[in-house]
C-alpha cells in the first residue's frame, strides 16, 4: 500500500501512531496478534552501529541465517544486497551512504516481519539499491505499508494506495500510483500540490 499526500499531510505521523511512537488523538489503533512490525524510517541511518563490520551488523556473526524456514550462507546473503568480499568486513562508518543502505535493506528483508513500515525508503538510495528494495518488496510474502514521494517505486510495487487529499481527507483506492492520479484527475480535476498549513502557535 502506498501512502501518498502533500508533505504536512500527517503520512509519518500516522506510521508514528501505528508504531506507538505517537498517540492519536482520538479513536484507537488496534494491531492484529500475529502482525510483527518492522519499521524504516527516515531516521533510520541511526540504527545501525557504527563500530560493527557489514557482515556483523546484517548476520549478527552467524554463518548461517535463517530465511522462511530455509538456512541460507550468511556471506552469500549478503552479497545478494551487492556487500561481496572485502566491503563485509568494512566498519559501518566507513561505508558509503549507499552502502549503509544496502545493510538496512538486508536487515530488514532478513528480519523476519510480516508487515514493513518503510517512510520515504528511496531516500538518499542509490538507483542499484532502489531496484534492490523494489526487487525484494515484489518478493515479499507479507504487507508493505509505503510513504513516498517516488512515483515510479509506488508505479511498480504498490496494488493499493491511500492518498491524504486536500486538507488531508484520507481516499481509498485499489490500484497504483499512475491509475489513482487518472482517479483523481476524474474526481478533483488537475492538481497542484501544496503544503498544508497550521494555525500559528499561540504562546
Amino acid at each position: 500500500m502506498g501512502v501518498v499526500g502533500a508533505n504536512g499531510a500527517g503520512k509519518s505521523t500516522m506510521m508514528k501512531m501505528i508504531t506507538g511512537d505517537e498517540k492519536a488523538d482520538s479513536g484507537s489503533i488496534q494491531i492484529g496478534e500475529t502482525v510483527k512490525l518492522v519499521t524504516v524510517g527516515q531516521d533510520r541511518m541511526e540504527s545501525l552501529n557504527d563500530d560493527k563490520s557489514a557482515f556483523d551488523e546484517i548476520t549478527d556473526g552467524l554463518d548461517e541465517i535463517v530465511l522462511g524456514g530455509s538456512s541460507v550462507s550468511s556471506r552469500a546473503y549478503c552479497s545478494w544486497f551487492g556487500l561481496q568480499g572485502a566491503l563485509q568486513q568494512s566498519k559501518i562508518r566507513d561505508l558509503s551512504g549507499g552502502e549503509r543502505n544496502r545493510v538496512l535493506l538486508a536487515k530488514m528483508v532478513k528480519s523476519g516481519g510480516n508487515v514493513l513500515l518503510l517512510d520515504e525508503p528511496t531516500n538518499d538510495l542509490d538507483s542499484e539499491t532502489i531496484r534492490s528494495l523494489e526487487e525484494a518488496l515484489l518478493e515479499f510474502a507479507g504487507c508493505a505499508v509505503i510513504v513516498s514521494h517516488d512515483r515510479y517505486m509506488l508505479d511498480k510495487v504498490c496494488t493499493h494506495i491511500l492518498a491524504f487529499e486536500d486538507d488531508s481527507k484520507l481516499h481509498w483506492f485499489q490500484g497504483n500510483w499512475a491509475e489513482y492520479e487518472e482517479d483523481r484527475k476524474k474526481r478533483l480535476g488537475e492538481f497542484t500540490p501544496k503544503r498544508v498549513k497550521y494555525a500559528p502557535i499561540v504562546v
